[in-house]
């Protein structure tokens, strides 16, 4: 069994799936869901565990040889990423019985398991997999589910929103295939580590050139980077709330692992960074990301769409750190990458009990909360405390190791601009604060307690884990550091 742990962790979500449309009855599907997302976190933390000590684990599909052969290869940085997805899958499923009951009803709830299961197998498959086309396919299984998971959304907008990220989604998905067909048209494999020996065997070529352009810009729009970010703020703000909680801590991320594979693995450092000059246009537009987005978010009158566009400034910082193309940055970018899904995945949660209890998350509706759900405005707080960057959370050692890397590259004005940008989320977190603790409730307010244990307690979990991993990093940092290293060493 542990020789096929690599096929499971894609395997048994995608049973899963049809499973949880076969029993029909939502709380079996429930249950399924519920194994399967826990077993697919085991197994992730199975393989990080034997890839930290030892090499790389090369798993052969059906025992076809690559690069023939489909291959699923795990090394440090994928391993990492699979235990984020599976962990924030693992958590939330729980979270979802009562949350999906409250907004989606108690009618063909199978269909949501069954998405959201899909959606878990391909977010996996896009991690785990070493075949270019293999995370073409598996890109689609997960955004097809995506779209049908936001549609779900109770307000009649979750359509449109759902319509607007199919275009874009399929626009973004058009340019990797196009990438990844340029890149066999030259190579004449699919296999990503013999498409990396060959690209560095070969003179730089307009076919990879204009590969390396499509998939760069097809990437970007699957993570949301400014100004592709379009889709995002309106498919997080009106999805059912465990959907919006559980898209901003693993889709944009896996996006990310897809760009930093691409351009360190497949590509090198020299062609990335070195005849593109990538790592400007990377800065720049992360910068602009990090100001704007946040701007924006500070006018927000729908907390949803706030956190909507904090994700997307929180986005620049990891692409910022990818920019610095040092050790430091890199795994800036790795360890931010797992520590906004656990703060952002732990106040989307946080809104999802507001939400249970007063079927809305705008701000003029949250007045007084602070006092009648303590509980769960104190797990949004400490969600805000990790996005300023304050010590004692997952943020600041994120930001610590941003500007780190900046100062490593030279870049002491990209340093300064990390700060700077910090105190935008300090406004915007902080209209939070007043409208809840300080503004009394209103005098018609029923009485509103928090949110059932079910909901609260995986809520806390990703909140009590941005503040865990923000005093111990021996995980984080080490396994970040481990596979920037790795990620600088395959790039030459």
């Amino acid at each position: 069994m542990i020789e096929h742990l690599a096929a499971l962790q894609v395997v048994i979500p995608l049973l899963c799936a049809p499973i949880c449309m076969l029993v029909r009855y939502r709380d079996w599907a429930w249950i399924v869901a519920l194994f399967g997302s826990w077993a697919c976190l085991v197994i992730s933390w199975l393989l990080l565990q034997q890839v930290i000590v030892g090499d790389p684990i090369s798993y052969h599909m059906g025992n076809w040889a690559p690069p023939l052969g489909i291959e699923y290869r795990v090394d440090t940085v994928n391993a990492f990423v699979l235990l984020i997805v599976s962990a924030i899958g693992a958590v939330v499923t729980p979270y979802a019985r009562e949350s999906v009951r409250a907004e989606f009803g108690v009618n063909r709830v199978y269909l949501f398991y069954t998405s959201y299961m899909l959606c878990l197998c391909g977010l996996l498959g896009v991690t785990i997999t070493g075949d270019a086309f293999n995370l073409f396919v598996f890109l689609e299984i997960s955004s097809l589910s995506s779209y049908v998971l936001i549609a779900m959304g109770k307000d009649r907008r979750a359509l449109t929103a759902s319509y607007q990220y199919l275009v874009l989604g399929t626009i973004g998905a058009t340019f990797i295939v196009i990438g990844i067909g340029l890149l066999y048209a030259e190579t004449g494999t699919l296999n990503m580590e013999d498409l990396a020996k060959r690209l560095a065997d070969q003179p730089l070529s307009r076919t990879v050139g204009a590969a390396f352009g499509f998939l760069v810009v097809g990437i970007s729009l699957k993570l949301a980077l400014f100004p592709l970010h379009l889709w995002l703020p309106n498919a997080y703000t009106y999805a059912p709330s465990v959907v919006s909680a559980f898209l901003a801590a693993t889709a944009t991320k896996v996006a990310v692992y897809v760009l930093l594979r691409f351009l360190f693995s497949i590509f090198n450092v020299k062609l990335s960074f070195g005849v593109m000059p990538l790592d400007t246009i990377l800065l720049v537009l992360s910068v602009i990301a990090m100001f704007a987005a946040s701007a924006v978010a500070i006018f927000q009158p729908d907390i949803k769409r706030m956190l909507a566009y904090s994700s997307v400034a929180q986005i620049g910082y990891m692409v910022l750190g990818i920019s610095f193309a040092n050790v430091n940055g890199i795994a800036a970018g790795i360890i931010h990458l797992f520590n906004h899904a656990l703060m952002k995945g732990g106040m989307f949660l946080a809104l999802g009990c507001v939400f249970y209890q007063i079927a809305s998350v705008r701000l003029d509706d949250m007045a007084g909360l602070g006092k009648r759900m303590p509980w769960t405005m104190a797990a949004f707080v400490v969600g805000g405390l990790s996005l300023i960057g304050v010590p004692l959370t997952v943020g600041f050692v994120s930001k610590w190791y941003l500007v780190v890397g900046a100062l490593d590259r030279g870049w002491w004005f990209a340093a300064l601009l990390i700060l700077l940008s910090s105190l935008l989320a300090v406004v915007y977190i902080w209209r939070v604060v007043e409208v809840a603790y300080l503004k009394p409730a209103p005098e018609n307010a029923g009485d509103i307690e928090d949110a059932p244990p079910s909901m609260l307690i995986p809520t806390w979990i990703l909140i009590g884990a941005s503040v865990f991993f923000g005093i111990n990093t021996d995980l984080t940092v080490g396994v970040a550091k481990q596979a920037a290293m790795q990620l600088l060493g395959a790039g030459g």
